[in-house]
């Protein structure tokens, strides 16, 4: 069962990079709002906070950023 406060977003390829998703799932605006929210330690990956923006993100993985969860959707391998 899934939590519906998560919101899945489906990505092409097996990855993406953390500045990517937060740009893809409306999160902010653009790629320096999201340096900007990493570099100030504001964004959790799996529930951690995480200071790189080129983090690669895979299926399942989770993102939250102002309260707000989203969840990576790849395709599968």
């Amino acid at each position: 069962m899934s939590n519906p406060e998560i919101e899945e977003i489906p990505i092409r390829d097996t990855m993406i990079r953390l500045g990517q998703l937060l740009k893809l799932a409306n999160l902010v605006e653009d790629g320096v709002e999201a340096t900007e929210l990493i570099k100030n330690g504001l964004v959790k990956v799996n529930g951690e906070i995480d200071d790189r923006r080129g983090r690669q993100l895979h299926n399942g993985d989770t993102v939250t950023v102002n309260g707000q969860t989203v969840r990576v959707s790849a395709p599968q391998a």
